[in-house]
């Protein structure tokens, strides 16, 4: 597709994934083009302007709605995002799926971060993309080269600035390898290392800052607290580009925005027992839940939720997710991973298992469906 766009048959407010042209998959392709080294068989619509280096800026959490609605507390940013077209997360919106498009280029149903969490195809246990289970080895999850080691291949010389704990973690690994990593705290150390390497030409330097993320599922988009941590954001994105080199390009970009969740707008199957007839593992999260069924469930359990959740969620067999082209072209080793059913909530619901995931009950800003507020991202070039 050319753009972000409202799909054909789902909720009005529901955003098509813009594959192929400005995606978080597009992006690392585009750099690469941009830097005079284009990466072998990548393919994107994507243009960006030519530089010696760039900086890739990631704010997890930063939606493009979001910095519209609030534009006083970004004005930096909402300038920027006046003039540029946004772009769009991924299927899921959520961090483990779009941070592993970012790095690899990739589709999510090539490199197979599908949710927050996924079955594990022939057991009966989910992994979870952050916290990870031991016995799974990341390289075989994920074992496609990621850009920066093509980038590597090309002659660009890649860094990843992020939190030192994040160094060795399965995510970095499958998303982030090949790249030198520089361990970053604070804004002031972000700013410094990516103001170091950025001096080498051809380069690319990617950034991660997660504290907007965060204080927005504890406190919500709507909060004083989140809107602090944008106003900060949007300090450090302007110092940011105040101190790069001469020749040195900065794109700020997000993984996906964050809706609130009310408690009157929840579902909790643990409360609608009809919603684990034919269920045997719940996965996902709230916005967006993988349902693995029994054998022969799979027609009846789409028919229940779609009759129980109605206008709250779109509900899809994998088949049709497919079809729609959500997660993009399904590979063998992916596809078993995602829900036998899915359902991607509309409006500001939440389906809830307050017995699988507890966690998730305290949570108030949310992600991971097609809403504006979660798909649409900034892509801002200075």
């Amino acid at each position: 597709m050319n753009g972000p766009s409202d799909a054909g048959n789902t909720p009005a407010s529901f955003v098509e994934p813009a594959y192929g042209s400005r995606s978080l998959t597009d992006v690392l392709p585009a750099v690469a083009a941009a830097l005079g080294t284009p990466l072998p068989g990548a393919v994107t619509s994507l243009h960006l302007p030519d530089a010696g280096s760039y900086v890739v800026f990631l704010v997890d959490g930063l939606g493009a709605e979001l910095i519209r609605r609030y534009a006083h507390a970004a004005p930096f940013l909402a300038s920027l995002l006046a003039q540029q077209e946004p772009g769009t997360a991924g299927v899921p919106s959520t961090t483990v799926t779009s941070l592993t498009s970012l790095g690899t280029g990739l589709l999510p149903g090539t490199h197979g971060m599908v949710g927050y969490t996924a079955r594990i195809p022939g057991t009966d246990r989910l992994l979870n993309g952050l916290n990870w289970s031991g016995d799974v080895d990341p390289l075989v999850w994920q074992p496609h080269t990621t850009a920066f080691m093509r980038l590597g291949e090309q002659g660009v010389l890649t860094t990843v600035v992020n939190k030192a704990e994040f160094m060795n973690s399965p995510l970095t690994t499958m998303s982030n390898r090949g790249a030198e990593y520089v361990g970053a705290q604070s804004a002031g150390e972000r700013i410094a290392a990516v103001v170091g390497a950025s001096w080498r030409s051809p380069s690319l330097t990617y950034v991660y800052d997660s504290a907007l993320d965060s204080t927005g599922h504890r406190h919500g988009v709507a909060s004083q607290e989140w809107l602090q941590q944008l106003s900060a954001v949007d300090s450090e994105a302007e110092q940011m580009r105040d101190h790069l080199p001469p020749g040195t390009r900065l794109l700020v970009i997000a993984d996906h925005g964050m809706v609130d969740s009310p408690q009157e707008s929840r579902i909790d199957v643990d409360d609608r027992r009809e919603l684990r007839d034919g269920v045997r593992l719940l996965g996902g999260e709230a916005r967006f839940r993988h349902v693995y069924c029994h054998d022969g469930a799979v027609d009846d359990v789409a028919a229940t939720w779609r009759e129980v959740l109605g206008d709250r969620a779109e509900v899809l067999t994998r088949a049709e997710a497919g079809a729609r082209g959500w997660f993009g072209a399904l590979t063998d080793p992916v596809a078993d991973r995602i829900g036998d059913v899915v359902a991607a909530c509309a409006g500001d619901a939440a389906i809830m298992s307050s017995v699988d995931f507890p966690v998730e009950t305290r949570l108030v800003g949310m992600h991971g469906s097609l809403s504006r507020a979660e798909m649409l991202i900034p892509m801002l070039v200075i």
